[in-house]
């Protein structure tokens, strides 16, 4: 993080000039390049490969020869959520992060499907094009629901599963985000940059600093793309919940849950605990919806002692 705030700053310095004309395309283009320049740093470079009917925009890094991590981010984020985790697994694992199809850098289409069993579908794909057998999965909210289903679905390709406050089922009791819903609000469809100062803080409880202009400038992206994300919603609402499932996930798996995550609620864990044979649960207090973001050092510990667990 002190990496990817240190180029952030840099660049706003190297920006500012143009700030009073190209605000907050000078925010846009900071988080953009910064990114990628963390993501370089840590060794992950971008590939992009057609699975069938879009070509994958995705991060590769590490050991070509050594075990697959995949890491699949959560509705309306995208890749770059995962390097700073990524970084303490390059060393002994090849990492495999894509933008699943209408996030990030991978295209969208109004045609396309956006539902998990298309998602979980593409990146089965892309381990086939790729050449990868199996692979450990790991994914947040949408994609700690794609993980599942991949387990569930595609279990010969499938090492572990591990999901971070995941998508899938009902809570026991409701979130902040699901009281929204009920009354007709989607705090993700942002229209003006007060909706998105509004779910900044619901979607992590511990978010890593970003300059004002930089938040703003996501904000705008947010605006842009809110047919987008209304359409990917829709999709991913009407996928069936995998309660129903979840005694089928036989592989090794681990579940962790930020304790003040205000999108799922973390009573959440119960019905999965209930369901899947064998699972490990973590519970991180004082972390929201991403813990791979707001704590990105002690989620890799616990990662790396499931993945040690199972050897």
């Amino acid at each position: 993080m002190k990496a990817l705030l240190k180029i952030v700053l840099l660049l706003a310095i190297v920006f500012g000039g143009w700030a009073a004309w190209t605000y907050p395309k000078v925010g846009e283009l900071a988080f953009e390049y910064g990114a990628l320049a963390e993501s370089k740093l840590y060794g992950l470079s971008v590939h992009r490969q057609n699975v069938g009917d879009v070509d994958l925009v995705y991060y590769r890094g590490g050991q070509p020869d050594a075990e697959t991590i995949v890491m699949i981010h959560g509705y309306t984020a995208d890749k770059n959520v995962w390097p700073r985790f990524a970084k303490h697994f390059t060393a002994d694992y090849q990492v495999i992060i894509p933008d699943l199809a209408g996030h990030g850098e991978t295209a969208y289409s109004a045609q396309g499907d956006y539902s998990i069993t298309a998602q979980a579908a593409r990146v089965a794909a892309l381990l086939d094009r790729l050449g990868i057998a199996k692979a450990h999965i790991i994914g947040n909210s949408m994609g700690g629901i794609t993980s599942a289903y991949f387990a569930i679905h595609y279990p010969e390709k499938t090492l572990s599963a591990t999901m971070l406050d995941p998508a899938g089922v009902v809570s026991p009791i409701p979130s902040d985000m699901e009281k929204m819903l009920a009354k007709g609000e989607n705090p993700f469809l942002i229209e003006s940059v007060e909706d998105f100062k509004a779910f900044y803080p619901m979607s992590m409880a511990n978010p890593p600093y970003l300059p004002g202009f930089v938040l703003d400038a996501i904000a705008q992206k947010y605006m842009s793309r809110r047919e987008r994300h209304a359409h990917i919603f829709d999709a991913i609402r009407a996928q069936p919940l995998l309660t129903n499932e979840l005694s089928q996930l036989k592989a090794p798996a681990l579940l962790i849950w930020g304790s003040e995550d205000r999108l799922i609620h973390v009573s959440s864990t119960q019905v999965w605990a209930a369901g899947v044979p064998q699972l490990q649960v973590e519970i991180f207090k004082g972390i929201g919806h991403m813990p791979m973001v707001e704590d990105p050092q002690r989620t890799a510990r616990r990662y790396r002692e499931f993945l040690s667990s199972i050897q």
